[in-house]
């Protein structure tokens, strides 16, 4: 595949991608150059003569991938779509790189440029994802067969992206997985900020991966035909293969090459300068000379028959709409019904979850070694195995991180909706890949169980108190709390629906009552909804979420015995609530005038964005404790007794309506 370029030279054709990257770099006085000089070589071998993609249409379901993990090199990636003749970035876009309403963004970003595969930056979660993109392919081609799915995944990983955590969990799960349509081009530069490798770390990488179950080669990354052998090995190897590519950082530049230097910062105007002269590059800034430009444009357009093939393939292929349907996101028709009887919300989700796995195909679950307890597994879903592709079900070990990072690469990749569960309080292991799933808008699941201090005897070390908020501060995750298995149904409808965000179920260990009939309108869809209209006079309103919602209830019922007035309003979502609900919807469920009330066994903070700033706040802000869930609830005030006395107290202070100034915190 690699005749059509042989008559410009390889290493003119990197000098292409390096000196673009010196300029953009350059024009905005920020940038890490070091990665594009060092990788030019590996990358030009890998675009012209391997990687099956077609600039005509990046978005080509069959293309391979390529994920840029050590992301601080963006101007690699960024130089190699324009040369390639994708419609951007132009030359424009390249000048204003690391600018404002740039597609160039200093780390690549997938919501911005076609082409970026995967936001990248934070080093290690790119090979986590390509990880969860490889695992895609292969599922699909069992489901689909070689005619329509049939690519690999490239990654360019650097040595920060192999010091990460987050590596080690991804590695080991491929190697296990034999995922041997992933090939990992190894940045073997051995510089990082601070220094030398040798400053932080003595590791065997070469041993590791083989002990995690890959295939390991070595070449000299500036040495063409080495590069080629090293691919054509890793290739033709049935598991995934890390490719160790000696380079060194910042090639070319006289002072600065193999330096920590070069990593992080412009090479300024005199080191640029000598570097282009190194090179023998006498171009003008953002000048490719014509015949190199025409060879690299030859090399976009070098996978365009194989593109074609395959839409004809596509066009005749008997499964092309399902095909196409799960492509694109799009849902059947899909009605899920609660069971209308007390249980806990982990398991009202596994009953929702059987409904879900029978009638969308394109399902793939999981958990963090925690499937009993988050009911993640329905029966009959067929585990993901090395023997078999085509199953639904993954189990993902203890690795949290990699587990979420996987997710969004299966939902990057497209075809598949991906859901993974463990418990509320180790969303902090997973929260790099979570923030990640919001950045780029992904529609994965999250399925967090044991999401407060009712899941009893574990003590505080497992029981989430301030993760419900800290997951809330994530732009564009949406957290859903539901307060029984009606509620439970609803949102996980509002979640598959939702193909261009990620959710967060959080779930009781413990049994809840259920509140409502099934049947009828998703009220959860709105964030609030009134479940309890008071019967006396209206002094109160309390606003609560999951488990809680029942406690606030049976407050209600005592305050009305009192003849005081207490509406009830579940909150299931508050991202619904905050986005969608007008200022008079507000106003009508939260009146001014009432005592406001939040109810939450968890942090504080925040629930003034819900019921305002003058409202009684009863949370938890502190740990818990290890006992029995019920005997907690009663230790820290979590039952209608003790919220109904607290209410009665409030109403008692002078000032406690809505005019009161400053919020109180129980």
């Amino acid at each position: 595949m690699h005749d059509a370029v042989k008559a410009v030279s390889l290493a003119a054709m990197a000098n292409a991608i390096r000196a673009l990257a010196i300029d953009a770099v350059e024009a905005a006085r920020s940038g890490h150059p070091g990665m594009p000089l060092g990788m030019a070589d590996v990358a030009t071998v890998l675009f012209t003569e391997f990687l099956k993609f077609d600039a005509a249409d990046p978005a080509w379901p069959d293309r391979d991938r390529f994920v840029l993990s050590a992301g601080h090199g963006s101007m690699l990636l960024y130089a190699l779509l324009h040369l390639t003749g994708h419609a951007r970035p132009t030359l424009e876009d390249l000048r204003r790189f690391r600018q404002l309403h740039s597609p160039c963004a200093g780390h690549p970003e997938a919501t911005e440029l076609p082409g970026v595969e995967t936001t990248t930056g934070p080093l290690g979660q790119g090979l986590a994802t390509a990880v969860g993109m490889a695992i895609a392919e292969r599922h699909l081609n069992a489901v689909f067969g070689d005619e329509l799915v049939d690519h690999r995944t490239f990654v360019i990983a650097g040595d920060g992206c192999l010091m990460e955590g987050v590596s080690h969990e991804a590695a080991a799960l491929a190697g296990h997985l034999r995922l041997g349509r992933l090939v990992v081009l190894f940045d073997d530069n051995r510089v990082t900020i601070d220094g030398p490798v040798a400053l932080a770390s003595s590791e065997d990488t070469a041993g590791r991966f083989r002990a995690a179950g890959w295939h390991v080669v070595a070449c000299d990354g500036h040495d063409h035909a080495a590069v080629r052998t090293a691919l054509h090995e890793a290739i033709a190897d049935p598991r995934p293969s890390l490719v160790m590519c000696r380079t060194v950082i910042g090639f070319g530049a006289p002072t600065k090459a193999g330096t920590a230097a070069v990593h992080g910062s412009p090479l300024g105007p005199d080191e640029a300068a000598a570097t282009k002269a190194a090179l023998g590059w006498s171009a003008a800034p953002f000048e490719v000379p014509a015949d190199l430009r025409v060879r690299w444009e030859e090399a976009g357009r070098r996978g365009r028959p194989l593109r074609l093939a395959w839409e004809a393939r596509l066009a005749a292929h008997p499964e092309a709409e399902e095909f196409r349907r799960r492509l694109a996101g799009r849902l059947p028709p899909l009605e899920l019904v609660a069971q209308a009887r007390s249980m806990a919300t982990r398991k009202a989700s596994e009953l929702v979850l059987a409904q879900v796995n029978a009638r969308l195909p394109e399902t793939i679950g999981g958990s963090a070694d925690l499937t009993s307890s988050n009911n993640t597994r329905t029966a009959g879903l067929p585990l993901l195995t090395r023997e078999n592709y085509g199953g639904r079900y993954l189990h993902y070990g203890v690795r949290e991180f990699a587990m979420a990072a996987a997710m969004n690469g299966m939902a990057l990749h497209g075809g598949i909706i991906p859901y993974g569960g463990t418990f509320l309080v180790f969303s902090d292991y997973a929260r790099p890949a979570i923030r990640l799933a919001a950045l780029q808008r992904l529609g994965v699941i999250f399925v967090l169980t044991h999401d407060s201090i009712g899941l009893g005897e574990d003590g505080p070390t497992h029981q989430p108190v301030e993760h419900l908020m800290s997951l809330r501060a994530i732009p564009d995750l949406v957290v859903y709390r539901p307060a029984d298995a009606v509620e439970t149904a609803e949102c996980w409808a509002l979640a598959l629906a939702d193909r261009h965000r990620p959710s967060v179920l959080a779930l009781t260990r413990q049994d809840v009552p259920v509140l409502r009939e099934p049947g009828g309108p998703n009220r959860s869809a709105a964030g609030a909804y009134r479940l309890v209209t008071a019967q006396a006079p209206r002094q109160v309103v309390i606003a609560a979420t999951g488990s809680e919602v029942a406690v606030a209830v049976g407050a209600a019922r005592l305050l009305e015995a009192q003849d005081i007035g207490c509406d009830v309003v579940s909150v299931p979502c508050w991202e619904r609530f905050l986005e969608t609900q007008s200022e008079e919807r507000k106003a009508e469920l939260f009146p001014a005038g009432l005592l406001r009330v939040s109810l939450e066994a968890g942090v504080t903070l925040g629930w003034e964005r819900i019921v305002g700033s003058d409202a009684v706040l009863i949370g938890l802000d502190r740990f818990g404790a290890s006992a029995p869930g019920a005997e907690l609830f009663r230790h820290f005030g979590f039952t209608p007794e003790a919220v109904a006395a607290r209410i009665r107290a409030a109403l008692r202070r002078p000032g406690s309506q809505a005019e009161a100034e400053g919020s109180r915190r129980w």
